[in-house]
């Protein structure tokens, strides 16, 4: 007679994978997603998977350090999981590198690689311009996105609540006199990005400088590409040039992230 097999074992998952670690993988997705404490009921409700199952592996997340249980009885992530961020961030860094070294041998500016990690703007790459007169942003410098392009672009899609929510938990202080402070405005901006393809940063962030940026598509995470330079050389004529070249080098990142996690 046939045996039924258990849902709770380590068993092959449909995937070819072993359907705990997606699962545990699944979970911890989730946590992120919910950006803060969590409960086992909640999880339950998200992922469609029993109560028990759920206890198991989150039991054995704490035990890693991947999770941390509160006084409460409620879930959030980790430390452990610090490393591991920090560690795949410099990786995506020096993999992406090539790509942002492509876009400043044709536009002459400096090109970044953002990603969007809970509420703010993390740079984890950067080319830079040849210019004795150029654009710097330190790698693992975190900015608040109502004041640049690729924050701009990262959230062109987000649903508008969100959008709000994320603003208000923020703030939106001025860097410059041009800087976006009020969630209309900054929301219209949103709307301008999706109708026109790209995201600009005009001396929000820092006078005289001129950002461009679009977001990589079905990416892994939400990123975005950019490049900087001074007002002077990053102009209206310039940007008709330079917003095709950062779709084309996006569309390639986007295409080896889909090489990267099917190898």
């Amino acid at each position: 007679m046939a045996s039924s097999a258990d849902p709770n074992s380590p068993s092959s998952a449909p995937t070819g994978g072993v359907q705990s670690l997606e699962r545990a993988f699944d979970l911890l997705e989730r946590m992120a997603d919910a950006g803060g404490e969590v409960g086992l009921s909640e999880l339950a409700a998200s992922s469609g998977l029993p109560l028990p199952t759920i206890h198991r592996l989150m039991r054995t997340l704490v035990a890693c350090g991947y999770v941390r249980q509160q006084p409460n009885r409620r879930y959030a992530l980790g430390p452990r999981l610090i490393r591991l961020g920090e560690s795949a961030s410099r990786l995506l860094g020096t993999w992406a590198r090539p790509y942002l070294a492509r876009l400043v041998e044709e536009t002459g500016e400096t090109a970044n690689l953002a990603l969007l990690d809970g509420d703010e703007v993390v740079y984890v790459a950067q080319a830079p311009s040849r210019h004795s007169m150029r654009m710097f942003t330190e790698v693992g410098r975190r900015v608040l996105p109502h004041s640049t392009g690729v924050g701009k672009a990262l959230l062109a899609h987000t649903p508008p609540e969100e959008v709000r929510a994320l603003l208000a938990r923020t703030g939106m202080p001025a860097a410059t006199e041009k800087t976006i402070t009020t969630p209309e405005r900054f929301l219209a901006a949103l709307e301008q990005v999706r109708e026109s393809g790209y995201a600009t940063d005009d001396n929000e962030q820092e006078i005289g400088v001129r950002c461009l940026a679009v977001s990589v598509p079905e990416a892994p995470t939400e990123a975005a590409v950019s490049i900087s330079g001074p007002a002077g050389r990053v102009t209206d004529a310039a940007t008709d040039k330079f917003v095709p070249l950062l779709h084309e080098v996006a569309a390639d990142l986007s295409a080896a992230f889909a090489r990267t996690s099917t190898a």
